[in-house]
This record gives structure tokens, sequence and C-alpha cells, in this order.
């Protein structure tokens, strides 16, 4: 985990500044370098931006990767006098207008001449994907990333898509966010920008069961293990708020999908209410290779989960942090409040599954608990400050 992002520091090259997002430290060792060790012919295939930029060296181990360039703030393609005429009338004025503008404008001019529907992200990593699976499979074993963007802003998937969740707009489409409060926004605005993600959720349902379909016909469902996981949510509305927002770590936010499927079927349609994260990923595929890890790792294996028992190790809270903020929560409560705890805000999940009715005041010991006992335990100390 990067979290609690110590000894962070802000690359001179990237424009993103939150808190832990960097590089891989040089001397950590990725899960496909310790795969290759193990005889596994690794392959990689992304659009996401962040990914190629060369000095997070995120293809460390990979024996083959592909870039599919273009997507969001990619510095691809030139913008032209067509590409700015394109943001002409297509944004929604309001917060951080320039920021969606300044997006907007390398987008449009990275995806000008876009006509079917191939041409678009999300189907271009899948299909090249699908060409790595398929020649993967004579240099078996094999581990194959597939990491799309999508369905991440800017939203504008093909229009039959949208037509699904929307029955007509005229006006600006809201193809991104402000990320902040969503009270300058109309109803019809913010009902637009739920059908444009929708839309572009259901493309990315498409090409992902193409991806499945694909796998299948090369015979590899009886012996591989699939892994699907989202980095985070999105607002659009709740709360009062549309986007990614550091001070509103609310649920539409924190809770992401993380599926697996085994290839003897084990757990097939079975869920569970353990904790897990990213940082599991690592120990459940080396543990299901029966493969030791090089170093201790903050993760668990999940395959106990698969086979019905329990894990390996209690995970009784979990935390996180996002930026300057920290988030925790346990079978009861769940509470977010900034690195060093002020400005905490915290929901009885029992009572307020959806974490409407902010108690803290009522309940003070009981955030304090949670920051000191949660997460500065988690952290081994106090949290750092950048």
């Amino acid at each position: 985990r990067t979290f609690p992002f110590r000894d962070w520091q802000k690359w001179y090259a990237e424009d993103v500044g939150l808190w832990g997002w960097q590089p891989i430290p040089r001397g950590q060792t990725t899960l496909a370098e310790t795969l290759s060790k193990e005889g596994f012919y690794n392959l990689f295939v992304t659009d996401t931006l962040h990914q190629f930029r060369p000095f997070y060296d995120f293809h460390r181990g990979f024996h083959a990767f592909h870039f599919v360039r273009g997507q969001e703030r990619d510095f691809f393609r030139p913008q032209t006098a067509q590409s700015r005429k394109k943001i002409e009338g297509a944004l929604i004025d309001g917060p951080n207008a320039s920021h969606a503008e300044e997006i907007m404008l390398q987008y449009y001019a990275n995806t000008l001449g876009r006509e079917r529907e191939e041409d678009w992200f999300a189907p271009q990593v899948f299909l090249k994907g699908m060409e790595f699976m398929e020649a993967a499979r004579e240099a078996q074993p094999f581990f194959l990333t597939v990491d799309v963007y999508d369905p991440h802003e800017p939203w504008d998937p093909p229009e039959k898509y949208t037509n699904m969740y929307s029955d007509g707009y005229g006006g600006p489409e809201p193809v991104t966010s402000s990320s902040g409060r969503s009270d300058w926004m109309t109803e019809a605005q913010l009902e637009r920008m739920h059908a444009l993600y929708s839309g572009e959720v259901t493309m990315m349902d498409h090409w992902l069961g193409n991806f499945m379909q694909k796998a299948e016909e090369l015979g590899l469902m009886e012996n591989t293990m699939f892994v699907f996981l989202s980095d985070h949510g999105h607002a659009f509305g709740e709360h009062g708020y549309a986007g990614k927002v550091v001070t509103a770590l609310y649920p539409e936010l924190t809770d992401t999908v993380f599926m697996i499927k085994h290839p003897n079927g084990n757990g097939a349609g079975e869920t569970s209410d353990f904790f897990v994260s990213t940082h599991d990923v690592t120990p459940t595929i080396l543990g299901a290779l029966g493969v030791e890890p090089p170093a201790p790792l903050q993760g668990q294996d999940l395959t106990p989960l698969l086979d019905g028992n329990g894990p390996e190790k209690a995970r009784p809270y979990f935390t996180a942090g996002y930026h300057d903020h920290v988030w925790a929560r346990d079978d009861r409560y769940a509470m977010f409040a900034r690195y060093d705890g002020a400005e905490a805000k915290l929901f009885d999940l029992e009572k307020d599954p959806n974490m409407e009715k902010d108690i803290s005041s009522a309940n003070p010991g009981v955030a304090k608990k949670m920051f000191t006992d949660y997460v500065v335990e988690d952290a081994g100390g106090p949290l750092p400050s950048y």
C-alpha cells in the first residue's frame, strides 16, 4: 500500500499532485517480476495515460506491453482549429470549468476522426487484450493485465449507449465533473451526467463480455483465474456532491468492485463481507499458484474465502487515505477526517448504511477511537503532511 504516503514527493513531470501519487520504489519487487521468475510470460495493455509516463516504470517485469494513446489529457495529438471548435458549447460553465476545458481541448484533439465503436478507447484496449491473450495461449503460463481507463470521465460513449438511459437532452454535455458541490447543476444536467456515465459503463460491460467470450473460445476458462477491479466510484449528486471529493468519502466513492473468477468455480455466485482491497491482489494470485512472495506482504491471500473458509487473519476494520484525508470503517461505523483527525464525520452503518446523518458531535469518543486505534495504528504513527 502507498498509504500513509510517507516520503512522498511530487514529481516534476506530473500534474496530479495527490499525496502518494508516485512511481513504484525501485527496490520493491512487482507481481510481474515475481511471476517472471516463476516462468510466466507477462503482458500488459492499457490506455491509462499515467501508466505509460516513463518515470513511473509501471511496465516493469512485463515481456510485452501496449499503450493505447489519446485518453483524457494524454499529449498525443496537436490541437487544431477543428478540435478547438468542438469545445464551443460543449461544456457546462461552473466551478473548475477552466480545468475541464483544458482537459477536453486535448481530448477532442486526440479523438478527431473517430467513427466506429472500435475507435473508442475501451474497445481498443479490449481488442488488443484479446490479441495478446490469443498469442500468450501458446506461451502458457501467462499473466495478462488489461487496464482500461473507462468508465473514468470524460464520458462520451457512442450515442446508442447513452440513449439507453436518457430520453433526450438539449444543451452542453456534462462529460466531466467539477469534483465539488453539485448544487450549481440543474437536475436535468445531473441526470444527463449520470446517463453518460451509465452509457460508458454499459459499453465497458459489452466489451468485457467480448473479452471473456474470447477467453472461452480459446479454451482458457478452465485453467485461468480472472480478477476484476475498479479503483474508485463517483458521485452524481449524492450527498450534494459531483465527482471524487476528498472531503466526501461516502459509499458512492469507496465501495468498489472486486470480483474473482476461479477456474474451478470456487466461490461462484458467493459474496463476502470481509474487507478487501487492491493490496490483496498479489498475495491472492501468488497463493492460488502456490508461489511464496519474495518479501512479506501487507495484503492477504483471499483464496480461503473462495473455498468457503475464513480468512488467514481477521480484518475487523479497514483504513485508507485519499490525498490529505483518511477513511476508516468497521462492521458498525464509518469515519472520515483530515490526516490529523480534524473535521471528522462519523456514521452508524447499522442505522444509516448510506451515511446520510453525521453523528460525530454526539459520539466524539467513537470518532477519536477510530482515528487513533485504526488509522494511526495502521499508519504506524502520526500521518505525514505535505
